[in-house]
């Protein structure tokens, strides 16, 4: 059972419950500041110690991920109308990378997940558990029938890996001058459309 102090006034019934309590927080926290926070600004916002989120979330990194998960629900609504209507993995894919680089100014939790930061603190923060789980949310929503391209679900997976290195690579360097949206639509088309149907060209030959 959670540990009952703080919590203002009122101590969670359960782990899964103080867990709840603690990522609604930090979400709460990141929307309201707009940047990265602690695990100290977490415990101060709940009136506990700071060991007592650390119970539940090992590191700041970890909790700011699961904060970003549960935080971009409104975003995946915003980008399944963006990409509505497009069957073609290629112009999907395209303009969902378009999309999210656009948001992540406007959306500070979703660019938890792509800040150069938040990597430099965990090389493998792009490829975590959570920010699988957000890729393959997103992809499922397209109007995309993967399969018919090719694509199982360990297929799914990859390419979700693939889409959110893409995206980091692009927040860390946006280049010099950064393209328009039009020139980087251009770009993704010429360079990951080969890649996004090179499993479907394996399909086909087998």
């Amino acid at each position: 059972m959670a540990r009952r102090r703080g919590w203002g006034g009122t101590p969670p019934d359960s782990d899964d419950e103080a867990a709840r309590r603690i990522v609604a927080a930090a979400v709460e926290l990141i929307g309201r500041t707009g940047r990265e926070i602690s695990i100290a600004d977490v415990a101060e916002s709940l009136g506990v110690i700071r060991q007592t989120v650390y119970r539940y979330f090992p590191s700041a990194d970890a909790l700011m991920r699961a904060s970003a998960i549960a935080a971009v629900a409104g975003f995946l609504d915003r980008l399944a109308a963006q990409v509505s209507g497009m069957p073609d993995p290629v112009e999907a894919m395209t303009e969902a990378i378009v999309f999210t680089l656009a948001e992540v100014p406007r959306t500070p939790h979703l660019g938890i997940m792509l800040t150069p930061a938040n990597s430099a603190a965990d090389p493998d923060g792009i490829t975590s558990e959570e920010a699988q789980a957000f890729g393959m949310t997103m992809i499922r929503r397209f109007d995309v029938d993967w399969e018919s391209y090719g694509y199982d679900d360990d297929a799914l997976r990859e390419l979700v890996e693939y889409l959110l290195r893409i995206m980091q690579s692009f927040f860390v360097s946006p280049g010099h001058p950064p393209r328009t949206d039009e020139e980087l639509r251009r770009y993704l088309r010429r360079w990951m459309g080969s890649a996004i149907m090179a499993q479907a060209a394996v399909t086909t030959r087998r």
